[in-house]
């Protein structure tokens, strides 16, 4: 090789080392290319205003001096119509930005209601109140029931609706995203109460229901499988509630000779036959005090069930003789637990946890689930069974 190539050769390495350079330099600024916030932004009370970023990078969202987010989209909603003034910092490669804008809140052109807008699904399980809360009529088709239960929780004149056994659910929504503010931030009704003669002061008829929350994030109306999440109630962690339990039901012989029990309430102990996926099998009985069918008379099915949380047994005989049973009231984050006056029947959106039980920051929630979370008989009280009787966002105000 000569000394001229050489030199050539030389040179071309250098020039592509230098634009490698360049390259890589050009590389880095097109990694922070963010232009800035608008000037303002505006949004109705109970919307969700999103403010992406599009970078990498650390991040620190604030109104005044409270951080809102560390997020790199900002998801901000307010339960009040005002001006915020809105700080963004941004750390990035050592160095720190910082953006300035606010964010408008109006008032919603239309009216909104805190009370529960629509019922999208109703699936109970058996249960002694089945076919009467509510009244299933001869010929209603699973359309009619969940139009009879929308008639049931819809707007703030609410009624009961019974959920049966374990795994019995309904499915209802609101017509805004309840905002997850501080504090607890929306309220189920149940039929709950603290009994006078229980010896524990927080015990009585209480029948709690695992709650399932859902944030509409891609705006179709309806809440997809992949945006449930379980309300972590005070037994979420403890070893004594079991996840993913399955129960299957079985569709009873109406005309078949009932096996009455020694207790003259007990019309038929082997009913309604169970089965769960622990390996566990049983009946559910029939009592004196309700004679239809236990079974909902618009399934066809000969069998179905369901799967999700299941709590301890929260049902005891205080009396020793079977004359006296107590439902214990669980501290927080279930469903007809507590009375409707009591602060254990309001929910924290922040309780919020995905499928491993990791907290998730949602900024509201348009949808709700209900299902029974005990499978328990308490006697001749029958089955535990949860009803809802409405709910209703505690953060709205006309």
């Amino acid at each position: 090789m000569n000394k001229r190539t050489a030199n050539y050769l030389k040179t071309g390495a250098l020039s592509l080392f230098f634009v490698g350079i360049i390259a890589s330099c050009k590389h880095d600024d097109n990694e922070f290319s963010f232009n800035g916030l608008d000037d303002s932004y505006t949004i109705e009370r109970f919307k969700v205003l999103n403010i992406p970023t599009n970078i990498s990078g650390s991040f620190t969202w604030s109104i005044n001096d409270s951080i809102i987010s560390n997020n790199s989209e900002l998801e901000f909603i307010s339960a009040k119509a005002d001006a915020f003034p809105l700080t963004l910092k941004i750390g990035h490669n050592g160095e720190e930005k910082v953006y300035h804008s606010k964010i408008v809140v109006t008032k919603e052109t239309g009216t909104l209601s805190k009370y529960i807008a629509k019922v999208l699904d109703f699936r109970p399980a058996v249960g002694q109140f089945m076919n009467e809360i509510p009244e299933y009529v001869q010929g209603n088709t699973a359309a009619d029931m969940l139009q009879k239960a929308s008639a049931s929780l819809v707007g703030s004149n609410s009624t009961m609706l019974s959920l049966g056994g374990f795994g019995g659910y309904v499915v209802f929504g609101f017509d805004h995203t309840i905002p997850n503010l501080n504090g607890r931030d929306f309220k189920i009704l149940g039929n709950a109460f603290f009994g006078n003669a229980s010896n524990d002061p927080r015990s009585g008829s209480c029948e709690p229901g695992i709650i399932m929350v859902a944030y509409d994030r891609n705006k179709n109306g309806k809440p997809d499988d992949n945006e449930w999440y379980e309300i972590a109630g005070s037994e979420y962690f403890k070893n004594t509630t079991t996840k993913d339990y399955s129960i299957t039901y079985f569709k009873p012989n109406e005309n078949k000779v009932p096996v009455p029990g020694n207790d003259g309430w007990q019309t038929d102990i082997e009913y309604i036959k169970w089965q769960d996926n622990l390996g566990n099998t049983g009946f559910k009985t029939k009592n004196t005090f309700h004679a239809q069918s236990y079974y909902p008379l618009w399934f066809s099915d000969v069998s179905y069930g369901f799967t999700g949380t299941r709590l301890k047994d929260n049902f005891y005989d205080q009396s020793g003789t079977g004359t006296y049973w107590v439902g214990k009231s669980y501290d927080f984050g279930y469903a007809d637990n507590a009375p409707n006056t009591d602060e254990a029947s309001n929910i924290d959106i922040s309780w919020a946890v995905d499928r491993n039980g990791r907290y998730v920051k949602l900024p509201g929630i348009d949808f709700v689930r209900v299902h029974t979370g005990i499978n328990q008989e308490a006697g001749w009280l029958g089955e535990v069974s949860t009803e809802v009787a409405g709910a209703y966002d505690l953060h709205y105000k006309k």
